[in-house]
Formats: C-alpha cells, structure tokens, sequence
C-alpha cells in the first residue's frame, strides 16, 4: 500500500469500516502476514457494536444454551494494541469522503485513509413490508416491537429474554424462514422454553440445499422435537395492535398466526448504504474485481456487502478467500485473484447433521446415485455428470461430506470407483488416491488428483454459515 500525499498526510493509512467476523480475519491475517507480525502501516477499525469482535457463528449455540458469551470473542482488547490497531466501536461510520480521503463517524470524527476497506456485512432482510403507517425500516434497530432478525448478540438477548418472560407471557414465538438460519432460531427458542411455529414459504425446508427427501426426514425431526411447520407458506398481511408492535402475520389462505415474538429469517440484504452514498459502483452489493477493488482505486469491499461478477455471499468459504486475496493484495504481496467457486452447506442444529454441496437439480442426462437406510436416519444422494461428482446431499451419516466436496471441485474422473462411491464414499475416494497414477498424458494413466480430504477424513474443512436466505 503506497503512501500519497493528496490528503496532505504522507503516511500510509489503512481504515476498516465494520467490525465483524470479516474484518476481524483480515486484521489477523494482515498481521500474520507482515514481518515480524508488524504491520507497516496505521490501521483503525470503526465498529457499530459497542462489543469487541465475536464469533456470530456460534449466536445458535449461544441461544441454544450451549455456549457462553464470553467464548465468543475473538480477540481482547490488548491485541490491538499489541499490532498497533486503534479500535473504534460504538461508534459507526456514517459517511465516506472519497474527495478528501477520510470518513466520518457518527460522533463527528474525521479518520483520513489512504486505503479504505468497507466491511459493513448485511442486514436482515424483511419478508413483508411494514405496514403502512410505520415509517420504512433503514435496517433491524428500525423495526417495530414484537418483530426482530436474528443477526448479532443483541438479537440473541433479545430471543433469550424472551424465553425468560415467555415471548411476553404468550408463550410462543413464530419464525419465517425455513432455511438454515431460521431452523436455528427456531429450535433455540424451542430449547429455550417457548412453543415456536416455524413457516417456510417453499414446499419444503431448506429448499436451495435439500431434495425433497432429505428435507422430509429433516422436518420429521423437528416435528417430533415439538416443533410446528408450515411449509408452502406466503404471508399476506403482518397482524399488529393499536400501538403498533407486531403480534403475529395472515397468510394468504386467511389463517391468522399470532405470536409474542415473531423472527425474520428470510434472508439478507448487503449493507451498501454507505457505498452507495459516496458514489460507488453498485448494484445488488458494492461491485468489486478479483482483487476486492471497487470502482475507487483507494477503496475495496469484502465480505457479505460485496458482489464479484455478479455473486453475493453469505458463507464462510468464499469470504476467507476473499480475505486471503486482500490482505496480500494491500501488503503489495503476489496472489491470484478471487474466483467464486462450489460451496458445501451443514446445518448446525444440535442432534442433526446434513451436508449439501454442488448442484441440486438433476440435469436429464445425469445419473443419480441414491442409498437410504430407514433404520439409521441414513440418507444420500449423489449427482454424477460424465463420470464426475457434480451434486452431493447427505443425512444423518455426513462423515463422507468433505471428501466428496473435494471431489466436486476438482472434477475428479470417477469411473473405477463407481461401484463403491455409494455405499463407501470417503473409503472408495481414499481408495482412488491411493491408486498409482501413468504419466500425464498417457490416456491409460490412472486419475492424478490427491484428495486431501479423503486423505484426512477426520478433518473438519466445513465451512459454517454466516447466513443462507430461505
């Protein structure tokens, strides 16, 4: 990152804007990678929560009581100022002045940079809009009483109160969204006390990453656990009282659903108010190149608030990669260019395990693979096109996941494991890179990819989610 003088400051500055998981990784990896672990140049991160960085993975196990608060926080404040990191929090940036350089914070600070990373995640998406006399939502904080997301730590003291008090001594709750994060909302308010309702607006749960099978089996065990599913759901009108706080929705087919505390988890929408604003090419999120750079040369985007030719995300996978790029773009290190590639999705519901990776819907010439023991609760099924992996759903028995993942990636021929793939995936993956492979071009030379996962089958290469629209 070169110094420049423009602003009349000459010495190289680099400012985050948000302070999530996003951000957090890059300040670990900027330092992992500079020498010595010192960074070469000023950095300040501005945060909106008045928390130090935390984990927002682990909020479902956090609502679900298996966690702590404190075992969430990534870094203690001494870290930062080990690395020579200023950390504003509490205190949001609310404008970017790309003529001078420098962003405002909502208290009045005026912070130059000569390199601008914008962090700024997503918000809850609402899958309704307000009623009519309620001013318009801006992001979660502006939504009435008695309707809330489910995206920080206030969010989870919110749902666990709650609990405590009986979603306002109604004693239920209701959840939209049938994807991965409204079934973890869903069974921690279930865990914590209240009688929740859960609506999916597809035929079916998790319908971007489940065939109706697996999805079948998974709303079975959320049933049988005191869950209530609606699937085929579309919401029509939120029910509301005189003052204005939420008390439940109307469907369209006239039943009224009423609730002490409804959820939104019917996706995200990047958070690009501040990009926009300053005159950023944007379109569903900040636009960027493979190097994180936006329509500024001063000014990247990473993360959730990002698009790269045209793909938003919401997944760990491509966000760490992401990272990678930046961070060793900014240190003026050699490295490719971030290119979107496959993501794998598991569930993180207590007592259920469910891997999906690749492609869902079966092409007419592709041949399905598919085992099923009702005994075991055991499901899969896989997709093969041309003799190579191209879709993969499993549940219950999910230790074969990475393996097959790292199959689909790389496009590995399959053919000589065929006939075990089904049954034994991660022995008959192993079993093939085990196999001694011909020279590179002798067509009769066996398969020369190493299948590092199948190679370490008890290596947790997963990765979580930071959220998946319904």
């Amino acid at each position: 990152m070169h110094p420049s003088s423009s602003t009349g400051d000459t010495t190289p500055s680099l400012i985050i804007i948000g302070h999530g998981m996003a951000a957090q990784k890059l300040l670990e990896q900027l330092v992992a990678l500079s020498p010595d672990r010192q960074l070469p140049w000023a950095v300040t991160v501005i945060g909106e929560e008045p928390h130090l960085p935390y984990n927002r993975i682990q909020l479902s196990p956090l609502l679900a009581g298996e966690t702590q608060a404190d075992d969430l926080i990534s870094q203690q404040a001494d870290w930062f100022s080990l690395h020579g990191i200023t950390r504003i929090s509490g205190d949001p940036a609310c404008q970017i002045d790309r003529a001078a350089r420098c962003v405002e914070t909502a208290s009045g600070r005026r912070i130059p940079y000569q390199r601008l990373v914008i962090a700024t995640g997503s918000r809850p998406a609402l899958p309704l809009p307000l009623p009519a006399h309620l001013p318009q939502a801006l992001d979660a904080n502006d939504w009435p009483p008695g309707l809330m997301g489910f995206r920080d730590l206030r969010d989870v003291e919110q749902m666990q109160a709650a609990c405590r008090t009986g979603a306002g001594h109604d004693g239920n709750a209701l959840v939209i969204g049938g994807g991965l994060l409204g079934l973890e909302a869903a069974e921690g308010l279930r865990k914590g006390g209240l009688e929740v309702t859960l609506l999916q607006r597809s035929e079916r749960l998790m319908n971007r990453q489940l065939d109706d099978v697996a999805a079948g089996l998974l709303e079975q065990e959320l049933s049988e656990r005191g869950l209530e599913i609606i699937t085929d759901a579309h919401l029509e009108q939120w029910l509301e009282t005189p003052a204005g706080r939420i008390t439940g929705v109307r469907l369209k087919d006239g039943r009224e659903l009423h609730a002490g505390l409804t959820i939104a988890a019917t996706g995200i929408r990047p958070e690009i108010t501040l990009a926009r604003a300053a005159g950023l090419a944007c379109q569903r999120a900040v636009q960027v190149d493979g190097h994180l750079l936006t329509s500024d040369p001063h000014i990247h985007a990473l993360g959730e608030c990002c698009e790269v030719e045209g793909e938003t995300f919401g997944l760990i996978e491509p966000i760490w990669a992401q990272i990678e790029v930046l961070a060793r773009h900014l240190l003026e290190q050699a490295t490719p260019p971030y290119r979107n590639a496959p993501l794998a999705t598991r569930l993180k519901v207590s007592g259920i395990d469910l891997y999906s990776c690749g492609e869902l819907m079966p092409h007419p010439t592709d041949e399905v693979l598919v085992y099923q023991d009702h005994a075991l609760g055991d499901y899969r099924r896989l997709l093969l096109r041309d003799e190579r992996l191209v879709g993969v759903v499993l549940y219950g028995d999910v230790s074969a996941g990475n393996a097959l993942f790292e199959a689909l990636k790389a496009g590995t021929p399959l053919t000589e494991i065929r006939d075990d793939l089904l049954l034994m995936p991660a022995q008959a993956l192993a079993q093939l890179d085990e196999t001694p492979s011909g020279p590179p071009n002798d067509p009769g030379g066996r398969a020369t990819h190493q299948n590092t996962a199948s190679q370490h089958p008890d290596r947790d290469t997963t990765p979580d989610t930071f959220e998946e629209a319904a």
